[in-house]
């Protein structure tokens, strides 16, 4: 009986170590490509922006105000949320005139270049633009090494997880 558990316990090991093998191969490919992104941003013009350098550069050009009836916007809504506006609200007001509640711009900002959603004029420069987005791309392109070791695990298992191993 004890024989005939070591011809199985050979295969997994095989197995384990061969898994264990390729998904540090995987990780050294991608450390590799992280270090050589990284190298060469710091050498391109382009400065990289956090989220929070990004926002108080927004900030500083188009501050936060509340609003007031007095203000005398284009538009008494919000044309992302398509909300009035509420006296006392915080508000951002574009250089094009078009006025949007703050946190409902900044999260088209964040998640858009930026934009006017209205008009699609400029609101940031395209150098300070394009290094924020530089910044949040993630260092490592999806190169599909998931997809990969799924499907070896799954041809090295060959049927096994239609037997509940998987």
């Amino acid at each position: 009986m004890a024989m005939a558990a070591l011809p199985d316990f050979f295969s997994r090991f095989y197995t384990v170590t061969f898994v264990f093998f390729t998904i540090s191969l995987l990780e050294i490919k991608n450390l590799f490509r992280s270090i050589t992104r990284i190298a060469s941003f710091q050498n391109t013009s382009k400065q990289l922006l956090t989220t929070t350098q990004f926002f108080k550069f927004l900030e500083e050009r188009n501050p936060t105000i509340s609003y007031t009836r007095k203000l005398k916007p284009q538009s008494r809504d919000c044309a992302v949320c398509l909300s009035d506006f509420v006296e006392g609200e915080k508000i951002r007001r574009l250089k094009c005139k078009h006025a949007f509640h703050k946190n409902c711009l900044d999260r088209w900002l964040n998640q858009y270049w930026a934009t006017c959603p209205l008009c699609r004029s400029k609101v940031l420069p395209d150098e300070v633009v394009a290094g924020f987005h530089q910044s949040r791309q993630d260092p490592v392109e999806h190169d599909r090494s998931a997809e990969e070791i799924i499907y070896l695990l799954s041809a090295l298992n060959g049927d096994s997880y239609h037997h509940g191993y998987f």
